[in-house]
């Protein structure tokens, strides 16, 4: 069987070359005689795996020396408690609700301490990005938390929040790697590896020095206090080795890309071509402001459930997978991310062409 079209949100598509590469050392990594998924994560070859995956996406971010790189487990979704539990001095936080995740990072932060939602996008459904230029920002803040892309409802902040000396916090795990970005505006960027570098089990965080400390919530297990992993240089315990290797290929193969601003150049011209059709559809909308769509996730509907379904069957019929939009929006969602080939997006193009003829 040939390989679909993948617009899965996550775990998502990877790209092919990668897959070739570790098929090819499965069974013998470099004359190891054995598979990475066999190798002690105290091994030479393990050691030398890690430290080349940190140093390639040191290089692709331009991650100043006073940030760690930490290969974390737990998914994103265990950040929201850890963040909180390393950050949270004054048990105060600001959070921008711009979708599912940031709501869930608020609603888990408040077992910490006070949670401020100092802007909102829920009363249209997560459909934009609010205004973040002159928000309520308080003065005992911890951290500012954003989500930057949003999964679920195709969002993305383009211009970060004035966060008036805070420390910024992003989960950025739907846009990580799309684009170049500053470090040096964040505190902590984080994300789940499972849509744009690896599988599914490796979180990656990029955290300053100055909020790594042992002046943790009490409680907070030594599993989630960020300076255990800093000080073991992610090998504390035994990591998601196999995962951590596949990022680290996905590193090398954006590097031969041309790096951040060769993906970006790459996801807009993607981005657009989909957008651009949409945009003049009789049948299917975007739902998202179009100053504020993501270069990612992209939602769209007919506006009869019946006939998106009838869309997502026939669509995986024709090889093109996963594009079933999530519950909250309904309709459909085509997740392009990195590894999503040009073509991948023109064959949903024609596909939708097609289906809109047969069925106005």
């Amino acid at each position: 069987m040939s390989r679909v079209y993948n617009f899965s949100a996550g775990p998502a598509v990877l790209p092919e070359e990668v897959l070739k590469e570790a098929a090819a050392e499965m069974l013998d990594y470099r004359g190891a005689g054995m598979s990475v998924m066999e190798m002690s994560h105290r091994s030479k070859a393990f050691e030398e795996i890690i430290n080349t995956a940190e140093q390639d996406i040191r290089d692709l971010m331009r991650i100043p020396d006073n940030y760690r790189v930490l290969f974390l487990q737990g998914g994103a979704s265990q950040q929201f408690a850890m963040i909180p539990m390393n950050l949270m001095k004054n048990r105060v936080a600001d959070y921008i609700v711009t979708g599912q995740w940031a709501k869930k990072a608020a609603k888990e932060a408040e077992k910490y301490g006070k949670v401020n939602r100092i802007a909102s996008s829920e009363d249209r459904t997560f459909s934009y990005i609010p205004d973040c230029s002159d928000l309520p920002v308080s003065e005992d803040a911890d951290y500012v938390y954003i989500c930057e892309n949003n999964t679920i409802y195709g969002t993305k902040f383009k211009t970060l929040p004035d966060t008036k000396g805070r420390t910024l916090v992003a989960d950025v795990s739907s846009c990580f790697l799309s684009e170049p970005v500053d470090v040096t505006k964040y505190g902590v960027i984080y994300g789940g590896v499972q849509k744009n570098i690896g599988p599914a089990g490796v979180v990656i965080v990029i955290i300053r020095d100055d909020l790594i400390t042992e002046d943790v919530l009490p409680g907070t297990p030594t599993m989630l206090t960020y300076k255990t992993h800093a000080d073991a240089k992610s090998l504390y315990n035994t990591p998601s080795a196999y995962g951590i290797y596949i990022c680290g290929k996905v590193f090398k193969w954006i590097k031969s890309q041309g790096g951040l601003p060769a993906m970006k150049e790459k996801n807009e011209k993607k981005a657009k071509a989909l957008y651009d059709y949409l945009d003049q559809s009789r049948l299917f909308k975007g739902t998202v402001e179009p100053k504020d769509r993501s270069l990612m996730n992209v939602p769209f509907v007919t506006g009869d459930a019946d006939l998106d379904a009838k869309f997502v069957k026939e669509a995986r019929e024709a090889g093109l997978e996963n594009l079933k939009g999530h519950r909250t929006v309904g309709g459909m969602r085509a997740s392009i991310y990195n590894a999503m080939p040009y073509e991948g997006v023109a064959a949903l193009v024609e596909f939708m062409k097609k289906f809109e003829e047969e069925n106005l």
